[in-house]
């Protein structure tokens, strides 16, 4: 895809959508809240992190409390077990790392070496690494959850074959940096409402005249 039909898309996203405004954010939060986001519902997710956070007056005491009491304190989260661990254990690298729960160096990090460290924690895979690096330190990083893969492929903004790890190297290449956050948010929005995995409607769909795959369907009409 052209550089001009991406910036069509965004333009014709941000229309239908708005252009999102997002908060600053602080980094350990997003840590703890995007584990507690796998596999379950923004809701549910952010109901467990609020409990976790009145049950706590800390990271340190999170991280010194057993994995059962962090577990009690997450459960409307799901996966509640598992989750207590991979935080848990998160926590202490931070601090075994870094000397406290913290991620202000990752400001002196490159991308790279900020994805690759932020990669080595165990349960943090690239689309949470890559929400940190956006949303947390403004770095060059494009999340891709089920969403944004679908959609991204389905209008040819990346090859219909592309990998998940290809999806995300070729929209960080090809979209402008100041887009980045503008685009993520947008085509998880697009996904949700209107190029659902099944059944998409196509009709209603703002971008359908650069669509590969709403293309593809009218000429099999």
């Amino acid at each position: 895809m052209s550089d001009d039909i991406l910036v069509k898309v965004i333009e014709i996203l941000e229309r239908a959508y708005g252009v999102p405004e997002v908060q600053s954010a602080d980094p350990v939060d997003l840590l703890v809240l995007t584990i507690l986001s796998q596999n379950t519902s923004d809701i549910n997710s952010s109901r467990a992190f609020e409990q976790l956070k009145r049950r706590f007056g800390s990271y340190t005491e999170i991280m010194n409390a057993s994995e059962e009491e962090i577990a009690d304190a997450i459960r409307p989260g799901g996966l509640a077990d598992m989750k207590a661990a991979r935080i848990k254990g998160a926590l202490e690298r931070l601090r075994d790392d870094f000397g406290s729960v913290d991620l202000s160096p990752l400001k002196k990090m490159s991308a790279v070496e900020a994805r690759n460290y932020l990669k080595s924690i165990p349960g943090i895979g690239p689309k949470t690494a890559s929400v940190l690096m956006l949303f947390g330190f403004g770095m060059s990083a494009m999340p891709v959850d089920t969403h944004v893969y679908r959609v991204s492929r389905r209008m040819g903004l990346v090859p219909e074959n592309a990998s998940i790890e290809e999806t995300q190297r070729i929209l960080e290449e090809i979209t402008p940096r100041e887009k980045y956050i503008s685009l993520h948010i947008n085509l998880i929005r697009h996904g949700r409402l209107v190029c659902k995995a099944r059944n998409p409607l196509c009709k209603k769909c703002e971008v359908r005249g650069l669509c590969r795959y709403a293309q593809m369907q009218h000429e099999q009409c």
